[in-house]
């Protein structure tokens, strides 16, 4: 069975943020500090992809709309 590289990327945000938070949760007080950049990195991930995607469909809506009103 052969998996698409775009699937298994797509676990890899979620990924980064679980290992943040167990590393929050269990680690002693003096590194918990080395856990927040890989959380916020897999935030800026997701955000970052769901900001393009709504771009991209905000673009493909126009783009059918100019061509609905030269019809």
């Amino acid at each position: 069975m052969k998996f698409n590289k775009r699937f298994i990327l797509s676990f890899v945000a979620p990924f980064m943020i679980l290992i943040s938070a167990i590393g929050l949760i269990l680690r002693d007080n003096s590194r918990k500090i080395f856990y927040l950049p890989i959380g916020l990195m897999g935030i800026s991930i997701i955000l970052e992809k769901d900001i393009r995607r709504r771009l991209d469909r905000k673009n493909i809506l126009k783009k059918i709309r100019s061509y609905q009103k030269i019809k």
